[in-house]
């Protein structure tokens, strides 16, 4: 893959945060301020049908196990005119299948790494065992293969999967290795909500890249950004300028930051109002209807869009509404507004599905119940309360089956998130104020606004392991590859903190 040339760059405190100023002085500085904001707005030529991924495909074991075999591989695909593009994927040459499976069933995977680098699958927002969790310590050798298996149990979610090695996520990310994990129940299934895949019921993994002049990926960060890479293209499934055809009244977009580090403010180019129906854990109890919807990288939500015959509307990124401090936000895209995909309605829609009143279960822990409080400050790009990531250090231990509170803050003026594994988590209080309504569902990556503070109430149950441990890091994978990231460990009755199997924590596990 081509590399952009190196930029230099120096850092400043600005705003009680870091700043940054090229070496070329004021004026350089002024030109890339002018040109910060990148606006496609009416400039996307909506030309190619949504990809929607194929459904991954599984057989029964003796057990009763659905085994699902997954391929990572390298590839090339036509993403701009025609001309071929180096990619990723898994079971494909760019992204992967959607797996889908139903609470209570046996899952089993067969990974094959056919990769010249080691890499991994991480189940983002699956509660599992540690061993299964796909993180930095389940690495996967060039021609190697790894079998996890769990049963799911865990509500109807829209989760995904993509890789977690050690300082090389985001390149592996970029590159197209991501899919969506889509969990079922009964509950949902009894919905009359949108629930056909692919015509009323659309993954939509949004993800922004860099292109040069030979239609290879760039992967250097932009200029004067503290979050990395902040693309010019936006695809959506893989496809750049994608339209659907719309052939029903309601339809059900579920939406994943899937960008390694740009944040998106969803909403449409006529500002119509939408239902938020699920959050990363799932279901709302009832529907939320706004008009704008701010996810960064790994939040999933599924919104109900409502279209009219013969309309057509268009998916925008619109300039975010917080996340920053200033002058941050413009050089980091905060002010950028981006065309997504484009809804072509046709001239007679059907109308057989409703968002209903009562849907999911609301978060229900009770901060009375926590035996333990912990804190969590993040900064710069490599620290979480002032240390970076060790992967043969443990910083703590949980106890299965308790609740605890984290208060959670992004202490400098950069966009940073919070993303923990093996559990959904419910947004007590930000700043002591009831948590906005999007954030008032099962959630397992938040947004952290900068000098807020985030309390978090978690439940640990089912699985202990005292060497294995899962990740709590900020999902800004420049950020997370830099260090921003650390470790926890579920300790069962009578069990202390162990020691991370010397061959998990050097990627070899």
């Amino acid at each position: 893959m081509k590399r952009r040339k190196a930029l230099k760059w120096t850092l400043i405190g600005v705003g009680g945060g870091v700043g940054v100023v090229a070496l070329g002085g004021a004026g350089t500085v002024a030109y890339f301020w002018a040109d910060a904001k990148l606006d496609t707005s009416g400039k996307v030529d909506f030309a190619t049908p949504l990809a929607i991924p194929p459904l991954a495909e599984s057989t029964d074991d003796p057990s009763g196990a659905r085994v699902f075999n997954l391929e990572i591989k390298s590839g090339t695909t036509p993403l701009r005119d025609g001309r071929e593009t180096a990619t990723w994927g898994i079971n494909g040459n760019f992204l992967g299948p959607t797996i889908r499976a139903k609470r209570g069933e046996e899952v089993a995977f067969s990974v094959y790494n056919g990769l010249d680098e080691g890499t991994s699958i991480h189940w983002h927002g699956m509660h599992l065992p540690a061993v299964m969790d796909g993180g930095p310590h389940q690495e996967v050798e060039p021609g190697g293969s790894w079998t996890p298996q769990w049963t799911v149990n865990q509500p109807a979610a829209t989760l995904w999967y993509h890789p977690h090695p050690h300082g090389r996520t985001g390149n592996h990310v970029y590159m197209g290795l991501a899919g969506m994990f889509i969990v079922d129940d009964e509950e949902s299934e009894a919905l009359p909500l949108p629930a056909t895949y692919g015509v009323d019921d659309l993954p939509m993994i949004v993800q922004d890249r860099n292109l040069d002049g030979d239609n290879q990926f760039e992967d250097g960060g932009s200029f004067l950004s503290m979050q990395g890479i902040l693309g010019d293209q936006i695809t959506v499934n893989g496809t750049l300028g994608p339209y659907v055809d719309v052939t029903t009244r309601l339809v059900r977009l579920r939406l994943l930051n899937g960008s390694v580090s740009r944040l998106y403010n969803f909403g449409f180019d006529d500002d119509r109002p939408f239902q938020l129906v699920a959050t990363d854990g799932g279901l709302l109890p009832e529907a939320w209807e706004t008009d704008r919807l701010q996810l960064s990288p790994g939040e999933r939500a599924e919104i109900v869009v409502a279209f009219e015959p013969g309309e057509t509307a268009v998916l925008r990124s619109h300039p975010a509404d917080e996340g920053y401090t200033a002058p941050l936000g413009r050089v980091n895209g905060a002010a950028d507004l981006l065309d997504v995909c484009e809804f072509r309605a046709a001239e007679t829609l059907t109308d057989d599905t409703e968002v209903p009143a009562a849907m999911g279960t609301a978060p229900d822990l009770d901060p009375a119940e926590a035996v333990e409080e912990r804190e969590f400050s993040l900064s710069g790009f490599n620290q979480i309360n002032g240390e970076a990531m060790d992967l043969q250090r443990i910083d703590f231990g949980v106890r299965e089956g308790t609740v605890e509170l984290w208060e959670v803050s992004n202490a400098d003026g950069y966009m940073h998130n919070f993303h923990v594994h093996d559990v959904q988590f419910q947004v007590v209080a930000v700043d002591g104020e009831e948590p906005p309504p999007r954030l008032r569902g099962w959630k397992d990556t938040v947004q952290l606004v900068p000098q807020r503070k985030y309390r978090l109430a978690l439940r640990f149950a089912d699985y202990t392991d005292p060497d294995l441990p899962y990740m709590y890091h900020c999902h800004i994978l420049a950020h997370e590859d830099s260090g921003m990231m650390g470790q926890f460990v579920v300790l069962g009755e009578g069990e202390e903190i162990g020691k991370v199997p010397a061959a998990a924590a050097h990627g070899d596990h």
